[in-house]
Order: structure tokens, then C-alpha cells, then sequence
């Protein structure tokens, strides 16, 4: 078997070099074989580097897509830069960038502005819900690993209007936690964030008497206190390394920080892969898109058994036709891989995530089909 060299040019992360040696055997079967991902003899001949970034939550699912893609293909440098979802969509407007991960789809104004450098004037996008995770609440106070919250207590924490972890609509959820007499601190995103606009959503959604502000990703100004932070690493090193802390991130970062379970109808849920795809699978598709376009509108409020609300779909976004054909190719293939079983497989190993169902993946590959 071949050494495999990965070129991390944007990453540089511990996280990477685990991925890859998880790896390792997956790759080495590809190269010797058909590529994974539905890919053909032809994408082994690939070259060049295919530019990306965006989404923080996909960071560990990307290196992990990365570590493999590059392994199947020797020749290819893929760069994923987990800026944030604002940052990804701008780049990607402004052509600095193939394609987009972001925590949200473009909205229908955002799309008649029609003003995207790397695409030919007058063609659509395509947007596919590739990454699936369920945001968890996370918090850390000493002996307490997990609590029990209904969506007004959580939109109250982050309001700023429950200031005390031994407040009485906590106590009163989880009458066995030992809760002490002190100040709770909530972090927020500081950067434009699709983690933070599908927080919001679901805030504003399950819990409008408290959460009076409409989904944004950028936290709202009348919110005062708290601290915030860059990134989904910042939100959860500021959690780790605070006092009475607690914040919202992707699942895949919690690590041994504690998690909430949220109260849907008469049951509290644990976050998990499964219960973040149930709420999935219940939503609808988006009204009026393109043929290429897979937005989702999740349904926040759902009362349906076994699923988690707060969560949010990161979807890969590129160009149904491109100025440039190395990059329609690359990000083709790219996106390929990604949305295959095994690329769906990989990211849940690295990253917890949901693999998309398979209608998703059937409406992905189409959709796909439509990048020249």
C-alpha cells in the first residue's frame, strides 16, 4: 500500500491526523479498487485544488471528508476553512471560493440577487443537505452532568432573564440535581453563524413568549450579557473554561461538557444522530427552489416521539454551472463522495453526525448531476 500524504493546508488540526488514521484502511481499499462515492476509473485522473469553507460544525466531518478524498485522489488538495457560515456564504458570493459549507440555505432574496462570481449569470445553485447534527445545549457546572429543560427555561437562560442555576423552572425540572446559588453565564456566537440562526430558530419557534427575536445568525443586539465567542471551538473552550457556564454548539464538539435533554410534547429528549434525522425526515422541503436546490424547512416544534428540535442541516452549496470547468469537476466529485454511503458513514464516525436518508441521498446524486 501506498503512503498516503494529506495536505492539510487550512486544517493543520490533531483532528486530522486521527481521521486519517481511521482511514487509512477505507482509502488504501479505494485506490486499489473502483473509488468510493460512486465515482468512476476517470476521477482517480483528477487534479488540482478545490477551495471551500464555512461551516465551523462540518470542521471535523471536512477533515475527515479530506483525509479520504485526497487519499482516493493523490493528485487533489482540497482547503476547507471552517470561518463560519456568514464567512463561507461570502466567500463563495464573491468567487474566492468553489463551494460553501453553511448551517443554512441561501434565502429566496439572497438567490434573486443572482450576484455569485464563480457561477455563469443567470444559473441556479445547488444545496444539499449533506451534514446533520443535532445542536447541543452544553454547560458546565460542577457535579451536574445533565439536566432536564423545557424551551422556555432555555430561552430564558440565553434572554437573560434566569440568572441563578438554582432558579425555581430548573430546580423544579430536575428536583434530584444538587444545584448551587450561582450566576449563570451564557456564551453565544460572536461571528455570523448558522449554529446560532438555527438556535434562534428554534428559540423563537417553541418559546416566542420569551424569545421574541426572529432566527438570525448573528446574536441579537438587545441581548445583553453573556459572553461571546468566535466559532463553535470558541463557544466550547469558553464553556470548558468557565464557571456556571453554558452555551449551544455542534453536537460532535461536547465532549465531557454537560448536556441538556429538551422537553418535546411530554418527554425529555437526549440529543442523539437518530432523534436529530427523525425531526429531518418529518420536515418539508422548501417552497419555489431550482431543481438542484434540497433546502429544508425544519419544523421546530414538532411533538412527534424520539425526535430532537434543536438541530441543524450544514449544507454543501455550489454552482449548477461553473466559469471555471477544473472547478465544476472537483467540486462534482467532491460533493459526490460526500453525500455516498460511505462518505455519509465517515462523517458520522468523525463527527456523530445523521447520514442523510436515502431519498436525500437519491435527490443529492440528481442534483449533482445538474453541476457542469
Amino acid at each position: 500500500m501506498d503512503t498516503i500524504f494529506v495536505k492539510f493546508t487550512k486544517f493543520g488540526r490533531v483532528a486530522a491526523v486521527a481521521a486519517l488514521a481511521a482511514l487509512t484502511l477505507t482509502s488504501c481499499a479505494a485506490n486499489e479498487g473502483q473509488a468510493a462515492g460512486g465515482t468512476d476509473s476517470a476521477a482517480s485522473e483528477l487534479t488540482g485544488t478545490l477551495v471551500g469553507g464555512g461551516a465551523s460544525s462540518q470542521q471535523s466531518a471536512q477533515e475527515a471528508w479530506v483525509a479520504a478524498f485526497q487519499g482516493m485522489h493523490a493528485d487533489v488538495t482540497v482547503e476547507y476553512d471552517p470561518a463560519g457560515s456568514g464567512a463561507g456564504r461570502d466567500t463563495f458570493i464573491a468567487g474566492g471560493s468553489a463551494f460553501a459549507g453553511s448551517d443554512r440555505a441561501f434565502r429566496d432574496e439572497e438567490l434573486a440577487e443572482d450576484n455569485f462570481a464563480a457561477c455563469v449569470p443567470g444559473t441556479g445553485l445547488v444545496e444539499l443537505p449533506a451534514y446533520i447534527s443535532p445542536i447541543a445545549v452544553v454547560f458546565n457546572l460542577d457535579g451536574v452532568d445533565s439536566l432536564d429543560l423545557d424551551p422556555a427555561t432555555i430561552a430564558g437562560i440565553f434572554a437573560g432573564t434566569i440568572t441563578k442555576w438554582n432558579d425555581d423552572a430548573i430546580v423544579s425540572q430536575n428536583p434530584d440535581a444538587q444545584l448551587p446559588d450561582q450566576a449563570i453565564t451564557p456564551v453565544h456566537r460572536a461571528d455570523d453563524s448558522g449554529t446560532t440562526e438555527n438556535f434562534t430558530d428554534y428559540l423563537n419557534v417553541t418559546a416566542p413568549d420569551v424569545w421574541s427575536w426572529e432566527a438570525d445568525g448573528v446574536w441579537p443586539d438587545a441581548v445583553t450579557g453573556g459572553e461571546a465567542a468566535q466559532q463553535t471551538s470558541g463557544v466550547i473552550d469558553a464553556v470548558t473554561t468557565g464557571t456556571g457556564t453554558i452555551g449551544y454548539a455542534d453536537a460532535s464538539r461536547a465532549g465531557e461538557l454537560g448536556t441538556v435533554s429538551v422537553k418535546v410534547g411530554e418527554e425529555y429528549v437526549p440529543y442523539s444522530a437518530e432523534a436529530a434525522a427523525a425531526i429531518v425526515d418529518a420536515s418539508p422541503a422548501a417552497e419555489g427552489r431550482g431543481e438542484g436546490d434540497l433546502a429544508i424547512e425544519l419544523d421546530r416544534a414538532s411533538t412527534a416521539a424520539g425526535v430532537y428540535p434543536i438541530v441543524l442541516i450544514s449544507y454543501l452549496i455550489g454552482c449548477t454551472e461553473y466559469e471555471d470547468a477544473e472547478s465544476a469537476k472537483l467540486v462534482k466529485e467532491y460533493f459526490s463522495y460526500i453525500v455516498s454511503e460511505e462518505g455519509q458513514q465517515v462523517s458520522a464516525e468523525a463527527a456523530g453526525s445523521a447520514p442523510i436518508s436515502s431519498d436525500i441521498a437519491e435527490k443529492s446524486a440528481a442534483a449533482i448531476e445538474l453541476i457542469k
